[in-house]
């Protein structure tokens, strides 16, 4: 079965080494992650594949990678120092703090009323540039990627001498002072956009507007996010950013958050290059741009059919890479039971789980929401069993459940049974696997198939765009659940067949079904990339 809480996302990356706290020895630092082994392999395939969709195949697109660090001047004229605030208030009681506009009106930590009342705060980092902290000596590390685009609109257009309509795309790091960080890599502090600034003529706004919305649902179709899972919000008016004419957000059903924005595409108008631009007064700008005396450039386009320079309105797709790595995880995961358990071992399971759950309602250690929300996920795996018996590693990896004793008898009784009768298995598209083939021994001390397997996994890497690996750490069944459950697509096997005639076998991840061809035949079966 698919995922159907966060828990069981965040308990894989940790598991399998997608994704780590940063800085866990030292307790961590809230909003803050680190990409583990198989987590930068799937991250960077994602950013290969909207690069490769939105660059490489397009003939109106040219990359960029702009500096994090930029001159002050960029974020009070772009409007981030006045607008790019959060509504934070503190509770008087337990002095915790939040967003105001999301706890409505009571505090989470203990359910206090008791609120200060709603101020501004700006979520800028600001950062000493030069050995002098002083009030002259800072700037702030980016909130977003796009304003490096805007600035630099004149370079890219001196140098590629591009004509409207064209883009600058983007991928890179921006950082945002969150009040609350939350839902794992959703809402954090450090974060890398994808991001685009499609420049057009005004006028032809309203039409790229929608095209580019048709382009962005195809790219999420082809990363294996269906239509039918995207809702597309037309932004009402009241709710639009102060640069936005209209905007659409695509919002992705996660599990346990339901549908959240997994991107935004707005309607900027003229507004940026407008603001970042020198003589505004002889520019015709229809947006209410910051008054510039201190740029010193007219980031205009010379249209040779008017003959007269125009500020172009720009559309903006812009994607986070950490929303989009969540959904295609959410979108792949699934549960599935390869053999039915026996029914005296699913009662064993059951008791232990009813038994833990007796404890947790029992625990004074527990607060209210953590033992509530234990309390909810358990009983809704005990009503689902044995499907659901696999969830239970995600319950144990519950804030809270470390704190429960009986959850070592639990994850006893559950983890050979689970190893044995099911397999979790991340249904990504071939391109975006973190590793694409996993090559194996039979036999790990025979040093004839070892020798054979290493060969075969170099001739397979050997310039690939994908990765290949080999494994001898375990019996071949154990060898198939560990690839399934990171999304390998295909593992091959060297058993003794394959040293008399050459052939190996090539299992089928979500088929699980195995063939039989030449070794010299298995780069090209497996190199399409689907």
């Amino acid at each position: 079965m698919p995922a159907t809480t966060l828990d069981q996302l965040v308990s894989l990356c940790k598991r399998r080494g997608f994704v780590f706290p940063s800085s866990e020895i030292y307790g961590g630092l809230q909003g803050v992650f680190d990409w583990g082994p198989l987590g930068v392999e799937l991250k960077n395939n994602i950013i290969a594949s909207w690069w490769r969709t939105n660059v490489y195949e397009r003939d109106d697109m040219e990359g960029l990678d702009a500096a994090i660090l930029m001159n002050r001047l960029t974020w009070r004229y772009s409007g981030h120092e006045e607008t790019f605030n959060d509504p934070l208030v503190d509770c008087r009681d337990c002095k915790s703090r939040w967003r105001a506009d999301h706890i409505k009106g009571r505090c989470p930590n203990c359910g206090s009323t008791n609120l200060t009342e709603p101020r501004p705060f700006n979520m800028m980092f600001k950062t000493a540039v030069g050995p002098v902290a002083d009030a002259d000596s800072f700037a702030y590390l980016r909130p977003e990627t796009a304003q490096g685009i805007f600035v630099n609109f004149g370079n890219v257009l001196a140098t590629s001498s591009r004509k409207l309509p064209f883009g600058i795309a983007q991928v890179g790091k921006a950082f945002r002072n969150e009040i609350n960080p939350r839902n794992f890599l959703f809402r954090v502090r450090e974060f890398e956009q994808m991001e685009i600034e499609y420049f057009v003529m005004p006028g032809t706004e309203d039409e790229w507007h929608q095209r580019w919305l048709e382009d962005r649902l195809v790219w999420w179709e082809s990363i294996g996010i269906p239509r039918a899972r995207i809702r597309i919000y037309d932004v009402p008016p009241d709710e639009l950013a102060h640069y936005s004419k209209r905007t659409f957000d695509l919002m992705y059903h996660y599990p346990t958050l339901g549908y959240e924005e997994v991107e935004g595409i707005a309607s900027r108008t003229d507004y940026d290059l407008g603001s970042h631009s020198r003589d505004q007064e002889t520019l015709n700008l229809t947006a209410r741009a910051n008054p510039n005396r201190e740029s010193t450039a007219r980031l205009t386009y010379y249209d040779p059919e008017s003959k007269r320079h125009v500020v172009p309105f720009v559309i903006e797709p812009s994607a986070g890479v950490g929303r989009c790595f969540l959904a295609v995880l959410a979108e792949s995961y699934d549960e599935q039971m390869v053999k039915a358990p026996p029914a005296e071992r699913i009662s064993a399971v059951s008791d232990a789980l009813e038994a833990f759950l007796k404890s947790v309602g029992r625990s004074d250690k527990l607060a209210p929401e953590t033992r509530d929300a234990l309390l909810e996920r358990g009983h809704a795996i005990l009503a689902g069993m044995p499907e659901t018996m696999p969830q239970i590693e995600a319950l144990l990896a519950m804030p809270g459940a470390e704190q429960v004793e009986l959850g070592k008898k639990l994850r006893g009784q559950a983890q050979g049974l689970v190893d044995e009768h099911f397999r979790t298995v991340l249904h990504l598209k071939s391109h975006l696997a973190p590793v694409r083939v996993a090559v194996f021994p039979l036999k790990r001390n025979h040093e004839g198939l070892v020798a054979m397997a290493r060969d075969l996994r170099r001739s397979i890497q050997v310039g690939s765009f994908f990765r290949t690996v080999y494994d001898d750490t375990g019996a071949i069944g154990k060898l198939y659940r560990r690839q399934d459950e990171i999304g390998t697509p295909y593992c091959v096997t060297v058993d003794f067949q394959s040293l008399g005639d050459g052939t190996v076998t090539v299992r089928n991840r979500d088929t699980m079904q195995q063939i039989r061809i030449p070794a010299s035949e298995v780069r090209a079966y497996v190199s399409n990339p689907s």
